[in-house]
């Protein structure tokens, strides 16, 4: 970086900030009434940001307005880089350098500023170590306090929840990414890992910093503990350094330690429904095909009104629960707002003006802190008493609530009514009425968005602060009647009283009256047209308003601090309110979309069968109601049945043409089955379903080319994770396996991975095979657990109906012709594929090519032969 030969005093403060900050920081250095960037950073500031690079002294530099200055960061963070902020921590005064300090360090996922944010969705920084004792990972949203951490050595069981996450930003141990460059070979793992880094903004730390032992006592430190036991962690566990190394970066950038933090929780794949990144992406639970939110799954049964519930929706699709008591326990939340619609409206209504409470605490225990959102807790707790009422009529008669805290759910005495899972939610509402009285009383209607605009604290809660404004009020009121009395003495009709930050208060007097101005008054300034002056009285005022404004203005800002301190020392009540109302929000969400898309509540069992009953696919039945014109013509979803189980009917080989259905009656199955396991109502007429440990898919033809993947090679990547990581208690899904080679080859790999599925003589995972292979339909002969089912079509005139119906048997072919015709081919290509296929399917020894093309002749295609010995399964 060039430096002048002799530095000013500002610059040498410029620089002994810069010379401290990590790579890839933009230094914005607070001056008056801007954010200046000098030298690389004004370069790479003005780039970014689209601002103009000026030069004063031979250094470049470019500034952004102080007060816009959030809007210009968020560009800056979207683009992967750090802002530091260093601000003036002192009253300027003239002739003296500000004293200035390093109060900010904003990273992509360290930022808890609201405009910065998604409301929709958690910001989270994750760490992560991979070395030979396993996979360890911990991440922590700082705008919202959740802290989490979790290991395993196998990191097949936590890949999936790293991805489901989306970190904004990740922490490694420096050389991680060089390491695994040169192992991604030896292990597909790092190729993952790679992908995963390189798609995201990430930051690499000193091994040191991810040392367990240090890690355990940080976090004890942080959480304000002497163990970590009441958390359920041993202080060895191997994630903590992970977790370390997340509250050391915290600190760094936060400038201080992060205060909102008050537990931390263990992640346990085995407590979890897990679903591979791939499958994540086949089903769309997050995110469309198209990247978009809108056309997954998270969005077609996302009906909650709060940020704070869409939230809460997004972390159960992110790790789906296995525990049927907590299941059910949703279930019956659901249940009970289904059926009182009144009740379930009324509370969505009041809902609506609910405020985001987590996010809003944490930015006051983390020092941001503004008087808009303080009304944001007086508003919120204005709500609670009637959300109460509305939970208890909502509540199905004869449930009781818990009155002793330390009585356990279902611990009631026999006979006595059943404790109700909302009424527990109902008692999770803190109305905290005296801190709402006090918030009421404190707080103006309306209310600024900045600290430094002033006038939030209501007329009447402080007699010395109301002093102080009238003070001002009647400073004001001398003004205006100085400013009368003088053209009544002096004769001059416009003379103004007038105001301005460089000169304070002065009277103006146009040139042409200059002759009438009194002898008292002192010259002050000119200007083009007129002349300004001050008088002895006019200073003496000036003083006195100045006085009574900034006196006004520092009680003002003491008793703001005095709210916020109240407010936090209800903290833990505030953040138990929060979490209910965000839960309670997702419950009236999906009974409210139950009831419209007439949902059924699931059965939820431990057995291995999964049996639906008129199930339907949540999104495309969504989309084909917005689109009048349908899926092929048609607007009206045709719902199916499905029975299948690990120890019976464990293989569901499904034939048919394309656009009948397959993909969406296979993928309907592992949605609605997930949809079961976060406890929401389903798409169907009755669901039954057994608790499934991972959902496996394998469906659509995409490549990977920036990684050097084909199709195929995608393809067969998806499936080898599958047959590796499948048991019996999985549910898989594939569509058209070995579709991206030649039909021989891709005929025998699908013929291969059906057989490996059924290998255990008593049970295997839950499969639905969608295929165009007819041949594959033999193998019901020879598996006892493999059943053929097809979409079912109708044909006229050589022409099909899809009837979209699913039913048992083998389709007899695969109608490619009609499907194409269908795809508007030209007539002359849809008679010669006729003319074709005849051919091939008479075995014809020669295919006659049509001129003028030359080609060689295509052999024709071989039957496939099934052994005649059971014993003996496989191709001839």
């Amino acid at each position: 970086m060039a430096r002048e030969k002799k530095l000013t005093p500002m610059m040498q403060q410029y620089f002994e900030v810069k010379k401290g900050l990590p790579a890839n920081t933009l230094l914005l250095f607070r001056l008056g009434d801007f954010y200046e960037m000098f030298h690389e950073d004004a370069e790479v500031g003005a780039q970014v940001l689209g601002i103009t690079l000026t030069k004063r002294s031979d250094y470049k530099m470019a500034g952004i307005p102080f007060h816009a200055a959030e809007q210009y960061i968020g560009k800056v963070l979207k683009a992967g880089m750090k802002v530091a902020i260093c601000d003036q921590v002192e009253t300027p005064k003239a002739g003296k350098l500000v004293k200035r300090a390093l109060t900010r360090i904003l990273t992509p996922g360290t930022t808890i500023e609201d405009n910065q944010l998604d409301s929709q969705r958690n910001h989270f920084l994750a760490a992560l170590e991979y070395d030979k004792a396993g996979f360890s990972l911990a991440w922590i949203d700082l705008s919202t306090g959740e802290f989490t951490i979790a290991h395993d050595p196998k990191p097949d069981d936590l890949l999936p929840v790293l991805v489901s996450i989306d970190p904004a930003e990740l922490l490694l141990i420096e050389g991680s990414q060089e390491n695994w460059q040169k192992n991604s070979h030896h292990n597909p793992v790092y190729e993952e890992l790679i992908h995963f880094a390189n798609s995201r903004a990430t930051s690499e730390l000193p091994g040191f910093q991810f040392d367990s032992d240090a890690g355990a006592q940080s976090v004890m430190e942080t959480l304000g503990v002497i163990n970590l036991e009441g958390f359920g962690i041993d202080k060895k566990h191997d994630a903590l350094g992970c977790a370390g190394a997340l509250l050391h970066y915290a600190t760094e950038t936060l400038c201080a330690k992060p205060e909102n933090l008050s537990s931390i929780h263990e992640y346990s794949a085995k407590e979890s429904l897990l679903i591979d990144p791939a499958t994540l992406r086949n089903l769309e639970i997050f995110k469309s095909t198209r990247g978009l939110r809108e056309g997954s799954l998270i969005d077609a049964i996302n009906g909650c009104k709060t940020a704070a519930g869409s939230r809460r929706l997004e972390k159960w699709l992110i790790a789906p629960e296995r525990d049927i008591d907590e299941l059910n326990r949703r279930l019956d939340c659901v249940d009970a707002l289904y059926a009182n619609p009144m009740a379930t409206t009324e509370l969505q209504d009041k809902l609506k003006s609910v405020r985001d409470i987590k996010r809003i605490l944490s930015r006051m225990q983390n020092r941001l802190r503004n008087p808009r959102e303080l009304g944001g807790v007086r508003d919120t707790l204005a709500q609670i008493p009637v959300l109460r009422q509305l939970i208890e009529e909502a509540t199905p008669e004869g449930a009781t609530s818990m009155v002793a805290a330390d009585v356990p759910a279902g611990a009631n005495d026999a006979g006595s009514p059943p404790t109700h899972s909302l009424l527990a939610l109902r008692d999770a509402l803190h109305p905290l009425p005296a801190l709402a009285e006090l918030l009421d009383r404190a707080l103006k209607e309306e209310l600024p968005s900045k600290l430094d605009d002033g006038g939030y604290i209501a007329k009447g809660y402080d007699p010395e602060l109301d002093r102080m404004l009238s003070l001002t009020t009647d400073n004001k009121v001398w003004l205006a009647e100085l400013e009368s009395s003088e053209r009544a003495r002096t004769g001059i009709k416009n003379l103004k009283v007038k105001y301005n930050g460089a000169f304070g208060y002065f009277i103006e007097v146009t040139k042409s009256n200059l002759s009438l101005v009194p002898e008292e008054y002192i010259r002050k300034q000119t200007t083009v047209n007129a002349e300004r002056f001050i008088t002895e009285d006019l200073k003496a005022k000036e003083k006195e308003i100045f006085h009574a404004e900034e006196n006004s203005k520092r009680r003002e800002e003491e008793l703001f601090l005095g709210l916020i301190e109240a407010v936090l020392e209800e903290s833990h009540a505030l953040t138990e309110t929060a979490d209910a109302l965000a839960e309670l929000d997702v419950y009236c969400g999906w009974s409210e979309i139950a009831r419209r898309w007439d949902y059924c509540r699931p059965s939820l069992h431990d057995s291995d069968r999964i049996d639906i009953s008129q199930g339907r696919h949540p999104v495309v039945e969504q989309m084909l109601r917005k689109d009048s014109s349908g899926l092929a013509g048609s607007h009206a979803f045709v719902p199916n049945n499905i029975d299948i189980s690990a120890s019976e009917n464990q293989i569901h080989l499904i034939t048919g043409p394309n656009m009948a259905g397959k993909s969406t009656f296979i993928r309907q199955v592992a949605l609605i089955t997930l949809m079961a396991q976060i406890g929401c109502f389903v798409p169907a007429a009755e669901a039954n379903i057994g608790l499934v440990d991972r959902i496996f898919s394998r469906v659509g033809a995409s490549d990977d080319l920036a990684r050097g993947n084909s199709t195929f090679m995608v393809e067969m990547n998806e499936t080898a994770n599958i047959l590796n990581n499948a048991t019996e208690r999985s549910l898989i899904i594939l569509d058209e396996i070995g579709r991206g080679t030649s039909t021989y080859d891709g005929l025998s790999i699908a013929w291969s991975v059906i057989e490996h599925l059924h290998r255990d003589p008593d049970s295997g995972p839950k499969t639905l095979f969608a295929t165009h292979y007819q041949e594959l339909t033999q193998l019901d002969k020879h598996l006892d657990r493999l059943e053929n089912y097809s979409v079912a079509v109708k044909e006229w005139n050589d022409e099909i109906v899809f009837v979209r119906q699913v039913v048992k048997g083998a389709a007899d072919r695969s109608y490619g012709i009609q499907v194409a015709r269908l795809a508007g081919l030209p007539a002359p290509v849809i008679d010669r594929a006729k003319e074709i296929l005849e051919k091939l399917e008479s075995e014809d020894a020669t295919v006659t090519v049509s001129a003028p093309a030359k080609a060689p002749v295509a052999k024709p295609r071989k039957k496939i032969k099934v052994a005649k010995d059971e014993n003996q399964l496989g191709l001839f």
